[in-house]
């Protein structure tokens, strides 16, 4: 099959594609694409944590350190502590993207939330996990993690269910 291209035709079809493929960087920042070093956004791990107290400001601030982690939301019951950390997180990336929340079955819900941080006080762990594992979300569970072993056993069948990745600490 032969094809009819003039030479201006075919030099106004190259001309056009190697413009074009020069312009993208000023379209798609290199960061996007893991230049210099850069964890490109689709490789970052989205992170909400869960009671903003003094452990789990300082899980926040340990968060902050990766680069392959971004810290999208905060939920504690207390106002003081949600603006506190909210404000750590916005401050450190420059904006104010991080959002904050009362209610962790909200933050839990988000569709762009991969894992999250659970440092709640003890006789919640097991409740926030439970709901953790049904948004099929990965978890980290500070300790202790529950108050009566059937209440784990629950979380540790949930887990299974949902095949969702967890981790218990113990510091």
């Amino acid at each position: 099959m032969k094809t009819n291209i003039s030479r201006r035709g075919f030099l106004k079809r190259t001309f056009g594609a190697a413009v074009g493929a020069a312009g993208i960087p000023y379209i798609v920042p290199s960061s996007v694409l893991g230049a210099n070093g850069a964890v490109p956004p689709s490789d970052k791990i989205v992170i909400g944590s869960i009671g903003v107290g003094g452990m789990g400001t300082g899980h926040v601030r340990q968060l902050l350190g990766y680069k392959d982690v971004k810290v999208a939301a905060i939920c504690d019951i207390w106002p003081v502590r949600r603006k506190k950390v909210k404000g750590i997180v916005d401050k450190f990336y420059g904006n104010d993207d991080c959002t904050a929340y009362a209610d962790f079955r909200e933050l839990l819900a988000r569709k762009d939330i991969d894992g999250c941080i659970i440092a709640t006080c003890d006789h919640w762990h097991v409740l926030v996990g439970l709901e953790a594992a049904r948004n099929r979300k990965d978890m980290y569970l500070q300790k202790s993690m529950g108050v009566y072993f059937d209440e784990n056993q629950a979380l540790r069948k949930a887990v299974k269910q949902y095949d969702v990745v967890f981790q218990f600490g113990t510091q």
